[in-house]
This record gives C-alpha cells, sequence and structure tokens, in this order.
C-alpha cells in the first residue's frame, strides 16, 4: 500500500482538494494514537498487523486490530479543526474482519471536543459512520450529531459483505446539504440530510382544524343486502355435548353474505397538510467542526483490522486514494493461495491417515483371526 503518514489539517492535496488527515498506521502511528478511559470497561489490547494475507508488502498493508474477544476499544487521536463550512467533506477508512464477526460495531466517530486520554463511550461527536451488526443486523452507520442530538438515518444502508477481506466504507457530506454513502466506491445511499435524518421540524403537518368526516366510508366492499341466508343452511350446534357428533354431509361452513362494490366508498381518507409554522429551514444544518477522531467499539469477536483513513473535502481525492492504497486483488489472490495450500495439506495428512488405516488392517485381522484359534483350540 501506499507510504506511511499522517498528516495535519488543511495539507494541499491539489490546486481543489484539501486533505485535513491521513492514517495509514505506519509503525509510529501509537506516537498518535492514545487508548481512553476505560472506567468500569475492560479494554482490549490493539495488534499492529496486516493479518493473514493483504495485498503489496507486508509493510505497507499493517493497520491496527482488535485482538480480543468481549472487550471494548476506545482509541482515538487529536487533530487539527475539520471544518466544512461551505464545502465537501468526505470521512473515508477500511475494515477487514479477520474472523468472521458475530456482534458488534466497527465504525469511526469524528469527535468534537476531543481529548484522547478521557475519550469513551460517552465523549461528544459530531458523526459516526461505519459497519455494525449483530444477529440478523447488518448495516452501514450514518449517525449525525445535530444541536446536541446524535440523529440516526432513517433508513438501514443494508450490509452484504459476508467475506474477510478488505472493504472501503466512505461518507459523503455534500456542502448542498445532500449526503452519498459507498461500500467499495459503490453508491449504497444517497439524497438530502433532511429527508433522510430527523433534524429539523417536518415542511409540512397534518391540518389540526380538520378532522375525518363521520360519514367517510373506507371500506370498499360490503355486505351484499339482497343476500339471505338459505333456507337449508345448517350451521353445527356448539351448545353443551350429549351424545358423539359425526361429521354432517350438508355442513356448508359458516353462512356470509356475498360482497359486492360499496356504492358509498370514497376511498382511504388522506388528512390534509398544511405548512408547518414550526419548521425552520436551516442553511448550516450539515456543517460541523470537529478536531479528533475516535474508534469506540464493543466487539464479542475481535479481528477488526482498520487502515487508510482519509478526511477531505472532495470525493475525488478520496477515491484516488483509496485506489491507491486497496490491494484488493492482491489480496484475495493470497487468501485463496493460502487456503489451498491449507487444504492441499489437509488432503496429504487425510490420505496418510488412511494409508496407514489400510497397512494396519491385515495385521488386525490375522491378530482376529489367531484370537479365533486360540478359542477353537481351548474347545
Amino acid at each position: 500500500m501506499a507510504l506511511r503518514f499522517a498528516l495535519g489539517a488543511c495539507i494541499a492535496a491539489s490546486a481543489s482538494a484539501k486533505v485535513f488527515y491521513k492514517e495509514t498506521f505506519g509503525d509510529d502511528w501509537e506516537s498518535r494514537w492514545v487508548t481512553g478511559a476505560g472506567g468500569d470497561k475492560t479494554l482490549g489490547k490493539w495488534e499492529h498487523t496486516a493479518g493473514e494475507y493483504y495485498g503489496g508488502e507486508e509493510a505497507g498493508a499493517k493497520g491496527i486490530m482488535t485482538s480480543e474477544d468481549m472487550r471494548h476499544y476506545f482509541l482515538a487521536t487529536k487533530t487539527e479543526d475539520i471544518s466544512n463550512a461551505g464545502s465537501d467533506l468526505v470521512l473515508q477508512y477500511s475494515v477487514k474482519f479477520t474472523k468472521t464477526p458475530e456482534c458488534g460495531g466497527s465504525y469511526i466517530k469524528l469527535l468534537s471536543n476531543a481529548d484522547p486520554a478521557t475519550f469513551d463511550n460517552e465523549s461528544p461527536y459530531n458523526i459516526m459512520f461505519g459497519p455494525d451488526q449483530c444477529g440478523g443486523t447488518k448495516r452501514v452507520h450514518a449517525i449525525i450529531t445535530y444541536k446536541g442530538e446524535n440523529v440516526l438515518k432513517t433508513s438501514d444502508v443494508s450490509l452484504t459483505i459476508y467475506d474477510e477481506l478488505t472493504h472501503i466504507y466512505s461518507f459523503v457530506i455534500k456542502a448542498d446539504q445532500t449526503y452519498e454513502i459507498f461500500v467499495d466506491l459503490e453508491s449504497k445511499a444517497s439524497g438530502k440530510i433532511e429527508d433522510d435524518w430527523k433534524v429539523l421540524k417536518p415542511k409540512k403537518i397534518e391540518d389540526p382544524e380538520v378532522s375525518k368526516p363521520t360519514d367517510w366510508v373506507e371500506d370498499s366492499m360490503m355486505d351484499d343486502p339482497e343476500a339471505e341466508k338459505p333456507e337449508d343452511w345448517d350451521d353445527e350446534d356448539d351448545g353443551e355435548w350429549e351424545a358423539p357428533t359425526i361429521s354432517n354431509p350438508e355442513f356448508k361452513g359458516a353462512f356470509s353474505a356475498k360482497r359486492i362494490d360499496n356504492p358509498e366508498y370514497k376511498g382511504v381518507w388522506v388528512h390534509p397538510e398544511i405548512d408547518n409554522p414550526e419548521y425552520a429551514a436551516d442553511a448550516s444544518l450539515h456543517e460541523s467542526v470537529s478536531n479528533g477522531i475516535g474508534f469506540e467499539l464493543w466487539q464479542t469477536k475481535a479481528g477488526s483490522l482498520f487502515d487508510n483513513i482519509i478526511v477531505t473535502d472532495s470525493w475525488d481525492e478520496a477515491k484516488a486514494y483509496a485506489e491507491e492504497t486497496w490491494g484488493k486483488d492482491a489480496e484475495k489472490e493470497m487468501k485463496e493461495a493460502q487456503e489451498k495450500v491449507k487444504a492441499d495439506e489437509e488432503k496429504v495428512k487425510a490420505d496418510e491417515a488412511a494409508a496407514k488405516a489400510e497397512a494396519e488392517k491385515p495385521a488386525e485381522d490375522a491378530a482376529e483371526d489367531d484370537e479365533e484359534e486360540d478359542e477353537k483350540d481351548e474347545l
């Protein structure tokens, strides 16, 4: 992967892009990142590793990995101010599940008022983003903090990754108050922040001066008023038992009248709406100022490997960085090669065990024959 470095605020990546922060977790990563305050929680240890398989050179592929099951992980770094006032904001990083996760998150946070030494699950943040799964729930979390409240996206971004390879997660918040979420550089969700997060009061509300008319009919079908119960219709008697019963050959089931179109049907009543007097647009609802990055995790099964963080104002810059650092093909090839070697070794062991068992069989048969002869002699 790329050279290992971390860059501070407002590094000019090109004439049109700013890179607020980059992190590739080189050998000096611990000089920048600090374990937070565990309090009454047991914190797990981080391991600097590329995992068993990776793309490119091992030294360049190293990230940080959770290493202990059933542990909390609090890790943070201080940054210069990351502000998206008047510009886009892109938060991107990679995650590899070296073991199939059971329950826990692998998300990243942009922190407000960051203090890495005291960082924990209660520390304030502006954005929380990344994969989260437990049981049947598999999604990409996207939480925005607005006026002190952490607001969850109203609809889940489904996560359909089940392998043990590196994947890229990107959250783009645009200056026009729209957003887009990418997984492996493919768009998975997009729209207006105002529509997909409940950060503002709704533009429209039900008119409190209007209620459904009492004569409003919402049943599209009705009993046929001209239908009559046939004279020969025989309902079963469910009263007190007096004698054993047998199946009634004339039983036709409970009677129900024929259904016809309802001439008074008006459709489902829709409550009229009016402009919400409490609605107020906010030109800065998407803006934030962060000064730190953190991982605040709970993992029942460790093995989540994080790498290649970038915070920038340019999706093109983030995409180029992902393409530069993401050795997905080489990683997959290395994993498949290792799996083949392991499968071949297991096959050799199985063949050797079978050959050994076959070689020992004549001796066992001979021993059984001797025992039978001895029994005959005794008789």
